[in-house]
């Protein structure tokens, strides 16, 4: 059964003992994990208890797919009905989870989460068409989301935020909901203990503007060679209405640090000590990414990468030709150059 938007905070809060099997999925992937752990603590509270929660792997339901109905089927130690999680799974799993959705044994619950599945995901038709299972559909927060999640977590928190606070959140948190969560979460330990009114000067303080965030993330993946990343994060941008040369020009930005660091190299530093000369340093927690970046990147491939990128800004502004596919092609190129180097 498909699950339409305004129906998903009724299941979230209470699901019908009847069904079987819940499917998650999405190309939010915090939102796919949020939700699919509220469905889960409706059967346990506690998803780290073992003698309640089953975490078979993709490759256990592979060598038996029988596997997933005898977890469901079987009974828990300490009452209850038992809890299945499958997580991060596509079609290989289809058949497994039909045996599930079509049987009458046990009365435990499949919960299965999954990235962005198209229409035509044999997992995904099986479950819209399950009179036991449940398929949610978890994309990008609209301002509308953002706006209750911001009231949600201050809430909790025994805190509210003036007008102009939450315009201001809600213009500045990303389109995924772990990373917005984060963020005010961040937010609640810098107010300190409610209750408290969070201002627009509490907001600015705390919160940045993730959206280049989210560019930062795409040059990551290229540089790193993650093909599967930047093709789900440029997917991302390009829905949130992203700037085919801002996202160029950031990952300029990062191959010009490459570049810099490499040539301290070239005079003979080791890694760590090229990386110490850049200013704004290395974060703390990329130094092990951007150190491990440096290995794949000589010189002479850092100045070819540039090259590709100024063509591409260049490209973008006089051709014509759409601005969005001259940039995801340059930064294919380079992504598939890295994970070769690597």
């Amino acid at each position: 059964m498909k699950v339409t938007p305004r129906d998903i905070p009724s299941v979230l809060k209470a699901i019908d003992p009847k069904m079987r099997a819940v499917l998650v999925y999405g190309r939010d992937e915090g939102l796919v994990r949020e939700r699919a752990e509220k469905i889960g603590k409706q059967i346990c509270p506690d998803l780290s208890d073992p003698f309640q929660v089953a975490r078979p792997t993709i490759e256990n339901v592979k060598a038996e797919p029988s596997v997933l109905l005898d977890e469901v089927a079987a009974l828990s130690m300490m009452g209850g009905r038992r809890l299945v999680r499958l997580e991060n799974v596509g079609n290989e799993v289809t058949d497994a989870v039909k045996l599930v959705t079509e049987s009458e044994l046990g009365d435990g619950l499949l919960v299965i989460t999954a990235g962005d599945l198209k229409p035509t995901s044999s997992l995904r038709k099986l479950m819209e068409g399950a009179k036991k299972g449940l398929a949610i559909a978890c994309y990008e927060d609209s301002a509308q989301d953002l706006m209750g999640l911001v009231h949600q977590v201050l809430s909790e928190a025994s805190m509210t935020a003036t007008q102009d606070a939450v315009s201001y959140l809600v213009d500045n948190l990303g389109s995924d909901r772990m990373i917005s969560r984060a963020e005010l979460d961040k937010l609640v330990l810098y107010m300190g203990k409610g209750p408290a009114q969070v201002t627009i000067s509490d907001a600015k303080a705390c919160v940045g503007d993730t959206a280049a965030l989210g560019l930062s993330q795409i040059a990551e993946a290229v540089t790193a060679g993650n093909l599967k990343q930047l093709e789900r994060q440029l997917e991302r941008a390009w829905i949130a209405g992203e700037s085919a040369i801002a996202i160029v020009r950031t990952l300029q930005n990062r191959m010009m640090r490459l570049h810099l660091a490499r040539g301290h190299m070239d005079t003979g530093m080791n890694a760590s000590e090229a990386m110490g000369k850049l200013r704004p340093p290395v974060f703390f927690g990329e130094r092990d990414k951007f150190m491990s970046e440096l290995g794949s990147w000589n010189t002479r491939k850092l100045e070819g990468a540039l090259d590709i990128l100024l063509e591409a800004e260049l490209d973008c502004k006089t051709t014509g030709n759409p601005a969005e596919i001259i940039c995801a092609r340059a930064l294919l190129r380079l992504a598939k150059a890295a994970k070769a180097a690597r």
